[in-house]
This record gives structure tokens, C-alpha cells and sequence, in this order.
């Protein structure tokens, strides 16, 4: 050990991650120590790290965290994480900000602060790549002077800031690739009304539990869309055919429009989503790039729909996995294995149910037949506490079928996940 550059020796430190155990460690010897001050490049201070923290007032907290950084020269990583009841006073945050600037490249911040200031601003103008801010406001963003030239990832969680604020932040950070937006408030003017978000850049777009009446993303460059618990009522996407990933995850829109962008996509993933299949799936019909489809607590506004798979067989002819959950209506099956047609590439297969009954035992063994190279079958179920005779049951014809299943289909794997 004797022998380990010092440098070295700042590497080991930083891996560490958390606050306590690197200032514990830097006491080993008098190199350790040097370590710390001149080498050291991540520190966190994480409430679940060290259950003390809990016990300690804000102002306390603010003592060791100004006293550890400060005896630092090199922070490149910085994560502050504290519990969502803790608050902190500004002056501290802006002298912590105002000494590592020079050298930061990500800063996670996760605490409530006091009185409210332009955190934006302290971070601006210098080598940040990764900005993650929670809990806090941003507020007059001047556009002229407010630049992120290294900016690559910005993430907000409940973070409150006006439509223009955050589209003039969007145009200040260039190289932006990724945006996350969880819970945020955006204030719209009566003037402009709706959310319109602009970028030459942006490559992966995350929004979590957000209302809006219309939502308007402009990118060129766009590879990833994930909206979750949302609600609109119009989400338009502006791209140029580079999506590849689309994910919707319990949202509610009336009118959505990605029909441009979806020439490229590889992966569609839609969960808890209410649709007219025949308007969706013609958005999506162009995906001949499209290996992994999954469809799951999908709501149909016709009664009559029924997903028709050989079509989706013939779309999609790269299709390697496919997830369907079964949906029963009035005897109904909505996922029809009408003129089922060989789904070759098909080698992982999920398939599920809410409320069990004897079709989904004939909609298994039909999708089974129509995947030749099958190698993995997964299950999933859901049975409930309380269950009726009628219901035990089907379970076990259910039980005794998949058994006759294994024996035809040896070669593939069966799991089962059950809630």
C-alpha cells in the first residue's frame, strides 16, 4: 500500500461514495489524508447512508457538509440527498455551488432550500455534465447569460418553473442529450397556454405525473420517449424518424400524435393506456424495425376491436418479443389468433391475465403453435385472496394444461410470475 500513488489512493476514496466512510477512511495515515484533500472526486451525503443523519438538525448538517467539502480541492461528483422534512439555508448551498463550480461535472441536489434563489445560475457558465435538482424552484432564467456548455442530462423532480423559463433553459444547454421531469409544476401563461419544449439535441425524454392541456416536443434527434402517469389532452411529437423506444405507462390523452416519428422504432412497450387500436396501430404500422412489442392493461374504446396478430406478424417481421395481456369481454377475446400466421423471429414470449378463465388456456396453446422458435414462455397472473370454487377450479385445468404444454414443447423455457 505504501506504494500506491496518491492519485491512486483518491480513486479507492472516491469509489467509496459515501461522505462518513470516506472522511473514516482518509484517517488511516497522513497519504490517505493527502488523498482526500487533493485527489478526492465523489462525495455523497445520503440520509439513508448513516442513520445519525436523522437525528441531526439542518443547521448541523450544513456545519459537516461545509466543513468536508471545503477540505476538498477536486470534487467532480457531488450528491446531497436528505429526507423530504429536512430544509436548508441558501447561504450555505450557494458557498458549497460557489467553491466546487470550477471543477463539477455532475451535481445530484435533493434538498428543500431557504429563502429561494437561482440555483440554475450558480451552476451555470462552467464543466457540469449532469444536473439533477429536486424539491426546489427555478425561477428568472435570462437566457443571455444562463449557458450549460457541457450540459449532456438535466433532471427535475418536483421542481417548480414557468413553460418559458424551461423552454429558455432547453435553449441554453446545447448538448443536451437527456431530459427527466418527474412531478413538475410548469406554470403556463393565458397567453401560451400550452408546453412547447425545443431541441436540436435531446436523444431521451422521461415525463412522470404531469397534467397539460396540449404538450408539444419538438426534437430532432429523439431515440427515447417514456410518458407515465400522465394526463393530456394533446401531446404532439415534432421529430425526424429517430425514435426508437416508446414507452407509455398509465397515461391518458385524447389526442396523441407521434405518426412521423415512429418509422424507427424498435421497441413499443404500452401499459394501463386506453386506445383505438385500428387509429394506434396505424401509427405504428411503418416500425418494420419494431423487435419487441408489448401491450399490457390495454383498454380498448370499441367493444368490438380485436387485435388482429397476424397482421402484426406480418408488420413486424423482426419481432423477437412479444408481450399481450388477456383481456376478456363479454366472451370476447381481444387479442384474436384468427389466420394466426407463423411469428418466426418470436423467441421470448409473455402473455397474462387479470381474471383467469378457461380461453386463456386456448389463447396460449394457439399463440405457442404460431411461434416455432419459441425459447421462453413467461406467465403472468394474478390470483386473488379470496377465491371462489369456480375459480380453483380453472386454475387447476390451467395448472394441468401448461403440463401438457411442457411435454409438447420441451425445448422451451416456462416461468411464472404471479401477484
Amino acid at each position: 500500500m505504501d506504494h500506491l500513488p496518491v492519485e491512486v489512493i483518491g480513486n479507492i476514496l472516491s469509489l467509496l461514495g459515501s461522505a462518513r466512510d470516506v472522511v473514516v477512511a482518509s484517517a488511516t495515515c497522513k497519504k490517505w489524508k493527502e488523498a482526500w484533500r487533493s485527489h478526492l472526486h465523489s462525495l455523497s451525503f445520503n440520509f439513508s447512508d448513516w442513520p445519525p443523519y436523522h437525528d441531526y438538525t439542518s443547521s448541523r448538517l450544513e456545519i459537516l457538509i461545509t466543513q468536508t467539502i471545503f477540505q476538498t480541492k477536486a470534487l467532480q461528483f457531488l450528491t446531497i440527498f436528505m429526507d423530504d422534512e429536512r430544509e436548508f439555508s441558501a447561504a450555505p448551498v450557494i458557498a458549497w455551488l460557489m467553491y466546487t463550480r470550477d471543477s463539477l461535472r455532475q451535481l445530484h441536489y435533493n434538498v428543500r432550500t431557504t429563502p429561494s434563489f437561482n440555483i440554475i445560475e450558480k451552476c451555470s457558465r462552467h464543466r457540469l455534465e449532469v444536473l439533477a435538482l429536486a424539491r426546489n424552484s427555478i425561477i428568472g432564467v435570462e437566457p443571455g447569460y444562463l449557458k450549460f456548455p457541457c450540459l449532456k442530462s438535466l433532471s427535475l423532480s418536483f421542481v417548480s418553473i414557468s413553460a418559458l423559463d424551461l423552454s429558455l433553459l432547453m435553449s441554453s444547454c446545447p448538448k443536451l442529450e437527456t431530459l427527466a421531469m418527474v412531478s413538475p409544476e410548469i406554470a403556463t401563461s393565458d397567453s401560451h397556454a400550452s408546453v412547447d419544449l425545443n431541441s436540436v439535441s435531446l436523444k431521451d425524454f422521461h415525463l412522470e405525473l404531469f397534467s397539460s392541456d396540449k404538450f408539444i416536443l419538438e426534437v430532432d434527434l429523439l431515440e427515447k420517449l417514456h410518458l407515465k402517469e400522465c394526463t393530456f389532452e394533446v401531446f404532439e411529437l415534432v421529430g425526424k424518424g429517430t425514435l426508437k423506444a416508446l414507452k407509455i405507462d398509465d397515461v391518458s390523452v385524447i389526442h396523441l400524435d407521434i405518426a412521423d416519428s415512429t418509422e424507427n422504432l424498435e421497441i413499443i412497450d404500452v401499459c394501463n393506456f386506453t386506445i383505438m387500436w385500428p387509429k394506434f396501430y396505424h401509427m405504428i404500422s411503418k416500425a418494420s424495425k419494431l423487435y419487441k412489442l408489448r401491450l399490457w392493461g390495454v383498454v380498448f374504446d370499441d367493444e368490438d376491436e380485436v387485435v388482429d396478430i397476424e397482421t402484426i406478424s406480418v408488420c413486424f417481421p423482426l419481432l423477437t418479443h412479444m408481450s399481450l395481456s388477456y383481456d376478456l369481454r363479454d366472451g370476447v377475446l381481444h387479442y384474436g389468433l384468427q389466420g394466426l400466421s407463423c411469428l418466426m423471429n418470436v423467441v421470448v414470449l409473455e402473455l397474462g391475465w387479470t381474471v383467469i378463465s378457461d380461453l386463456f388456456s386456448v389463447w396460449v396453446a394457439g399463440l405457442l403453435e404460431g411461434c416455432p422458435n419459441l425459447k421462453k414462455l413467461v406467465v403472468h397472473g394474478y390470483v386473488s385472496d379470496v377465491k371462489t370454487h369456480e375459480e380453483c377450479q380453472i386454475l387447476a385445468r390451467f395448472s394441468e394444461f401448461i403440463l401438457q404444454l411442457g411435454r409438447k414443447y420441451g425445448h422451451v423455457k416456462f416461468e411464472f410470475e404471479y401477484e
